[in-house]
């Protein structure tokens, strides 16, 4: 064991970890509950960063501190040794206060900040061609010359549009004349003045064509003049943008990720088998790719592993500083199905159908519709890998009739759901629920205790596409979310609200519950915007909508059991 390995890993005491048990499969990477080796470790990384990290990085705890905040995610990986000492090695996402160089956390698993490395060479390169690009963009000669053909465009279209205008005004004048001359003028003197009124009408169309031409030209040579500050200019972008790509291909060529049998795959390959093809910004610089390849190349057995956020949140996503979170889908799941293919994991939470005991109840029917109470962790439609849902349970108690959901709720979510029994009834149901004509009411616990008593969210939100289904915050290209929410009931740990959703956004109530713009109180239980517990605790109590076919108003409220 070389002296670079024994500053990476810190050791438990015998003592602090007698009475936990070590683990028998290791972390399912993408839905866990920290095992208490995790915790202790995690406390452990946490109490270094508030007292002993020195470099120069403001996360965002200390509001006297200068530069941006930028809040980070942190791991840490237990491990065992060669002689069954337990230990944990800790690492970061993506680079730390502008390095990968700290002596508490392992390296990346290819360094491209590394002095005179190829990528900061290349890197410098394509720097350079930048800066001869925006040089030559700034070239005042460059400028004055799309300003002089702009200029000359817009006076050329003016003077054609003036010429035009002008021959329309002597063509109609030339028609007045024929039609007030016919009686006065004999027919010899009247064929004089229409051949005459013939050749003015040739000379103005042929004043309008030299008009044209001698404009083209000016044009083109004017355009010319910019192509010749255009050319190279073009020819620099096209020449960084090939170099760039080359770059990224050698740089997914340089990270090779181990497994357990010490299999390597690149991360070009890892990508390639997927639907992805090529790997997303950022791929292989997670904080646990990068753990277990350091565990892999020391012979260090991983027994399990957890992720943290620290400090401060950032705009879009959600992250709450000292929560866990799960391994990113989009960049980490098909590297970790590689590193892990040799590891056995603990079972797939998601897989696992908990609401197998649990009871629909029916709150209302009749011959066009059913509306039930759907408990939490029943699907509303079957999934892929779980089948059990309110559609495959009502499908077995009609008998024949085949139910159509009107509208779903998110399997952790309970409450009033409603389905249409004949097509009729399902399109008009539809039709309320698109018109937002229906009014809803959801109940939900907060994990803070709010100061004020009511208000409106309005936060538009998107679909992250490298970790679905999680959603993000963005003003930029975010759909239109607007929520109303009302306190009902606070403790010191917690606030009781109601949400009167106005658009219907996939998740848009728990991210306007945890997003710091929102509410900044996740719901108790959110396992993606807050911290797992027994259940999420979000709850659809009230519904009304018109009957279909009475056109009855029809009103319903089944009280949140929490």
């Amino acid at each position: 064991m070389n002296s670079s390995f024994q500053h990476k890993i810190t050791y438990f005491s015998k003592k602090t970890i007698q009475n936990i048990e070590l683990p028998q499969k290791f972390t399912f990477p993408f839905y866990y509950s920290p095992h208490p080796l995790t915790e202790l470790a995690a406390r452990d990384l946490q109490h270094y960063l508030e007292n002993e990290f020195d470099k120069d990085h403001n996360f965002g705890l200390d509001s006297k501190q200068k530069g941006t905040a930028i809040g980070k995610m942190f791991g840490v990986l237990v491990v065992q040794d060669a002689e069954g000492k337990v230990g944990y090695l800790s690492a970061f996402s993506g680079k730390l206060a502008g390095t990968n160089a700290h002596e508490k956390f392992v390296p990346p698993v290819f360094d491209m900040l590394q002095e005179n490395s190829f990528f900061l060479q290349q890197e410098e390169l394509l720097n350079a061609m930048n800066r001869e690009i925006e040089t030559l963009e700034k070239d005042v000669h460059y400028l004055n010359a799309i300003d002089e053909y702009e200029q000359f465009s817009k006076f050329s279209a003016e003077a054609i549009s003036t010429k035009k205008k002008q021959l329309k005004e002597n063509k109609a004048e030339r028609k007045r004349i024929r039609t007030t001359q016919r009686s006065v003028l004999n027919a010899i003197d009247y064929q004089e003045l229409v051949e005459d009124l013939i050749k003015q009408s040739y000379r103005d169309q042929h004043e309008l064509k030299v008009l044209v031409q001698n404009h083209q030209q000016q044009l083109l040579a004017l355009k010319q003049k910019v192509e010749s500050f255009t050319h190279p200019i073009e020819t620099l972008k096209q020449s960084r943008k090939e170099k760039s790509a080359a770059l990224q291909n050698q740089l997914f060529e340089q990270y090779v990720f181990f497994n357990n049998k010490q299999e390597n795959k690149s991360l070009g390959a890892i990508f390639g088998e997927t639907v992805f093809e090529k790997p997303p910004a950022g791929a292989g610089e997670c904080a646990t790719p990068k753990l277990l390849q350091f565990a892999f190349l020391h012979q260090l057995k991983p027994l399990a592993f957890a992720e943290f956020w620290w400090g401060d949140s950032p705009k879009s996503e959600i992250r709450k500083h000292k929560n866990y979170y799960p391994a990113c889908s989009g960049k980490c799941r098909p590297i970790l199905k590689h590193m892990l293919s040799e590891i056995e994991l603990e079972e797939n939470p998601l897989l696992v159908n908990l609401a197998a005991d649990k009871q629909i109840k029916i709150v209302f029917e009749d011959a066009d519709l059913m509306v039930v109470n759907k408990p939490h962790e029943l699907l509303s439609v079957p999934g892929i890998e779980i089948q059990d849902s309110v559609y495959s349970r009502l499908q077995d108690l009609l008998d024949g009739v085949e139910p159509l959901i009107v509208h779903r709720l998110d399997m952790s979510t309970s409450g009033l759901l409603v389905v249409a029994k004949n097509k009729e009834a399902h399109k008009i149901l539809q039709r309320q629920f698109i018109k937002q004509t229906v009014k809803k009411r959801y109940t939900a616990l907060l994990s803070r205790k709010l100061e004020n008593e009511d208000g409106v969210i309005d936060l538009p939100m998107r679909m992250d596409p490298l970790d679905r289904p999680r959603q993000l915050v963005c003003f930029e290209n975010g759909k239109k979310s607007r929520t109303l929410w009302q306190a009902i009931e606070r403790n010191e740990q917690t606030t009781k609200v109601h949400f009167w959703p106005i658009t219907g956004r996939t998740h848009q109530l728990r991210v306007h519950a945890a997003h710091e713009k929102g509410l900044n109180a996740p719901i108790v239980g959110d396992d993606l915007y807050g911290e797992i517990s027994e259940r999420l605790y979000l709850h659809a109590g009230f519904l009304e909508f018109q009957h279909p076919t009475s056109l009855e108003t029809l009103t319903f409220e089944v009280a949140a059991d929490f």
